[in-house]
């Protein structure tokens, strides 16, 4: 069915938004004494990024004097990614963050090319750069304000319940969900594996039922959405992270004052920053629980290097399509080098 904004909304948690989009937009455009920032995403309370978004509430509530009050949906509350993108660009929520950044603007694919990054002080180097704060300005061209970018979440990892995947060829044939991002459908296909997009919300219950065979996520989410439950091998390769954009309504951000967008900004800085520092404390810490209720298999420097080879296509793919430029790549490929 539809919503009276023209979002698509499905299933139960269709007809609580539907439910809630009236309440969710009295107030929207409301005078400066009383601004609200409505927020939300599909991790659960207990992740990194909803404990991030904590602190930016607590912090925005106390340094404006109440005059941005916060609210936070998490869980899925109000819908899956996609649904919730819809809102923030329709302004019935005034912010989110997920996997549908690059609706805010497509070059933020760039940071999801495979085998980019290695490590976290390499997608630490690249997220704060300037090339980086260049992308997040130019989000502005399709409506909305990104003041920050950080690390989804840490480096993502396959699991799957049919066999230890060791080798590419360990991938073969198997139905894997994947993020709604085209990068990742692509990046599956290279590896030999069936890629099924599907959303994060829907995920336990398809692997549960047999649906798919696997899929890939960074760790926190792996624990966090419990599908340790539901799968049994889980491989380390850190083949892939993405960025993590605070996603803003434009016409909300603009609706504030001049003092008030500052420290909008600085606020939204230090909760991406929070946000990293927990992702990236925790990463081995999520790695060592699943290891007591999974086969975790870390995959050596040569055991990478056909994965590697493998998806050096797809970069290729996406500079011949002009999601990104050549120059980007190797831009960013000397920033996450430390050049």
């Amino acid at each position: 069915m539809t919503g009276r904004f023209g979002i698509a909304v499905r299933g139960w948690r269709g007809v609580l938004v539907a439910v809630l989009l009236p309440a969710l937009t009295q107030g929207c455009g409301a005078p400066e004494a009383g601004h609200v920032f409505r927020y939300g995403h599909s991790q659960p309370a207990q992740a990194p990024r909803s404990q991030s978004m904590v602190f930016f509430e607590r912090e925005l509530e106390q340094r404006t004097n109440g005059r941005i009050r916060v609210e936070n949906y998490f869980s899925a509350t109000l819908g899956s990614e996609r649904e919730m993108m819809d809102m923030v660009a329709t302004g019935v929520l005034q912010g989110t963050r997920g996997g549908l950044f690059a609706d805010a603007n497509p070059k933020f694919v760039l940071f999801m090319v495979p085998f980019l990054v290695s490590d976290w002080d390499q997608a630490m180097r690249l997220v704060n750069s300037e090339l980086a704060r260049r992308i997040n300005a130019d989000a502005r061209r399709n409506g909305f304000h990104i003041p920050a970018t950080g690390i989804s979440q840490g480096f993502r990892a396959h699991t799957n319940s049919v066999r230890p995947i060791r080798t590419p060829g360990d991938l073969a044939g198997l139905k894997m969900r994947v993020p709604p991002q085209e990068i990742y459908v692509r990046t599956a296909r290279a590896l030999g594996a069936s890629p099924h997009e599907m959303p994060a919300s829907e995920l336990y219950s398809a692997l549960k039922t047999g649906v798919l065979d696997g899929q890939d996520n960074p760790p926190s989410n792996i624990w966090d959405y419990k599908l340790f439950e539901v799968q049994e091998f889980m491989t380390v390769s850190n083949y892939s992270t993405g960025p993590d954009p605070f996603i803003v309504d434009l016409n909300f951000y603009e609706s504030l004052s001049p003092d008030l967008r500052k420290t909008f900004d600085q606020v939204a800085e230090e909760t991406i920053a929070l946000s990293d520092k927990l992702n990236r404390e925790s990463e081995e810490e999520y790695i060592a629980r699943l290891g007591r209720e999974m086969d975790v298999i870390h995959l050596a420097p040569e055991e990478i290097r056909p994965f590697r080879r493998l998806t050096e296509p797809v970069a290729r793919d996406f500079i011949a399509r002009g999601l990104f430029t050549a120059g980007e790549l190797n831009e960013a490929l000397g920033i996450a080098g430390g050049e």
